[in-house]
């Protein structure tokens, strides 16, 4: 057993041991579990099946991050994203009011876009030439329109038809069990706890089972139940209307920069890429990583891309794809836990966005606010996503303002092709499409 993990993940060349690559990847696989329980609760939120979400997020998951480690060799594990799963249910779905058959195929389109711009090496052109207020800006949006929705899903922000949106009930069950789920994940997370969303959501559960009548213990193991439910019924044709664009342009160029930004970041942390950020099996790795969030669309689970929380992993010495096969195996046997999903509570689920929020927003911080130029698109993305309650919209007025600006300001010179078609290309979809 040794000698064929040493020949698949070389573990004397990057001074580690078997030993040490399965605590790491049953670290990295404790601090990500909660997505098991958090895909189906906001997937559900649009009529697709719990039960079968569960299993796929466990197996697409599993899939993912296996390759990741037999291919590209890597520590890093993949799964549904945290933004663009939110994205899809409440703002695809909900907001504009598309079937999640249709929205899931919207996913794969603009995924499999991601996979193309991958395969023929024009990602990395586009993330230089895409300016950085701008990228800040969708992911500080992003992190924003998620922590609303944890909001909202806790009962603390509430519709009211005078204001728009209220203050809830703050004394009722659900708002203090879930502020009690956020405030065990700060205060976990302050004090470096990796599995802090983890024991957050099996807390509130707990709670909850006891305390709300509406929560009802159904089991703990069981065989995975059938995801025929969901499998085979992604609409590609129905989603390839000139109406969603928007969103799969939204979809693609999220997953370019929030996937991008986040291996080159795990690397780093791993001691393996150079000045320039490259590393070993680097296009493997940009292959896996654009291919398995395609696939998550056509079996849906929403976009898959890498996770931060593989960092976990990886600061307790994680250096190979082991780490990563490891993770990958747990979520397997995790399959065999669906009754789980059914009694954790939307609200056990709502600090985690929240706290999600917080971690994109503080992206901010990169932005140079003295200069209003760059100042002001980074204010109006991050701004306009939950105010407009889109994605799209906001990522759109981001590229429009500031290539106004610029131009009139006297920096055209910083204007770039890329940019200016991407605000062209907006500005068309404003008159022609969502005009009519």
């Amino acid at each position: 057993m040794h000698s064929i993990f040493e020949k698949l993940f070389q573990l004397k060349e990057k001074k580690t041991t078997a030993g040490t690559e399965i605590i790491a990847g049953c670290t990295t696989f404790l601090t990500m579990v909660y997505i098991i329980f958090v895909n189906p609760s906001i997937l559900s939120a649009t009529g697709m099946d719990k039960s079968a979400v569960f299993v796929l997020t466990c197996v697409i998951t599993a899939l993912a991050t296996i390759l990741m480690g037999l291919f590209a060799n890597l520590p890093i594990a993949l799964a549904p994203a945290m933004g663009l799963n939110v994205f899809f249910a409440y703002g695809v779905c909900g907001a504009m009011g598309y079937s999640w058959q249709v929205g899931m195929g919207a996913i794969f389109w603009g995924s499999l876009v991601f996979f193309a711009l991958s395969l023929f090496k024009v990602r990395h052109w586009l993330i230089e030439h895409i300016p950085q207020c701008l990228r800040v800006g969708i992911s500080a949006g992003i992190g924003l329109f998620i922590a609303f929705m944890g909001f909202q899903n806790m009962g603390i922000v509430v519709a009211s038809p005078a204001t728009l949106l209220t203050m809830g009930n703050i004394l009722s069950l659900k708002v203090l069990l879930g502020s009690l789920g956020f405030f065990i994940i700060i205060i976990l997370a302050a004090r470096n706890f990796h599995a802090a969303v983890l024991i957050s959501i099996l807390v509130v559960t707990l709670l909850a089972l006891w305390l709300d009548p509406n929560i009802s213990y159904q089991g703990i193991v069981s065989m995975p139940p059938s995801v025929t439910s969901v499998v085979g019924h992604v609409d590609l044709a129905g989603s390839l209307n000139i109406g969603i664009m928007g969103v799969i342009f939204s979809i693609m160029i999220v997953s370019l920069f929030d996937s991008s930004g986040t291996i080159l970041a795990l690397t780093d942390k791993a001691g393996i890429s150079d000045e320039k950020g490259r590393f070993p099996k680097m296009r493997q790795a940009l292959l896996i990583d654009s291919f398995s969030s395609s696939l998550g669309g056509l079996f849906g689970t929403s976009s898959v891309l890498t996770y931060i929380e593989s960092s976990a992993g990886i600061s307790v010495g994680g250096r190979t794809g082991l780490t990563a096969v490891v993770v990958g195996i747990l979520f397997l046997i995790v399959t065999f836990l669906s009754p789980l999903a059914h009694l954790v509570p939307t609200y056990a689920t709502s600090g985690a966005l929240i706290f999600v929020g917080i971690l994109m927003v503080s992206s901010l911080v990169k932005v140079n606010w003295s200069d209003l130029t760059e100042a002001t698109p980074a204010f109006i993305t991050a701004i306009m996503m939950p105010f407009a309650f889109a994605i799209t919209e906001g990522v759109a007025l981001g590229f429009i303002s500031y290539v106004i600006l610029k131009a009139f300001t006297g920096k055209f010179k910083q204007l770039n092709l890329c940019v200016i078609i991407f605000a062209v290309l907006f500005a068309l979809k404003f008159i022609f499409i969502d005009h009519h």
